[in-house]
C-alpha cells in the first residue's frame, strides 16, 4: 500500500471553505494538521504538513482528488492558515 494511498483513506475531510488569509504565521505551527497555503507567486492550495526543516517542507498536496506527496522551499511561503491543535493546559 502506498502512503498517499494510507493517508487519503483515514485522513478526514477538508474543511468546507477556504480560511481567511491571516496576517502572519509560520508552517511550523500547522505540522499535522489541515493547512492553506499562499505562496508568494499566488498560489494557494491544501496542504498537510509532516516535516519542516531550513529551506524545505515536506508533506502531502490536495490535488482536488487525492494526497500526492510533495515538498517546496520554505521562502516561497507567503501566509499559512491552519486550526490550532488542541493542547493541555
Amino acid at each position: 500500500m502506498h502512503m498517499r494511498q494510507y493517508v487519503s483513506r483515514i485522513y478526514p475531510p477538508l474543511p468546507p471553505a477556504i480560511p481567511s488569509k491571516p496576517v502572519n504565521s509560520y508552517i511550523i505551527d500547522c505540522m499535522y494538521t489541515d493547512t492553506y497555503v499562499w505562496l508568494k507567486n499566488g498560489a494557494q492550495f491544501w496542504f498537510y504538513p509532516t516535516s519542516v526543516q531550513y529551506g524545505a517542507v515536506t508533506g502531502y498536496r490536495w490535488t482536488g482528488a487525492s494526497w500526492t506527496l510533495y515538498g517546496f522551499d520554505s521562502r516561497l511561503i507567503d501566509e499559512v492558515s491552519c486550526q490550532p491543535v488542541p493542547t493541555l493546559l
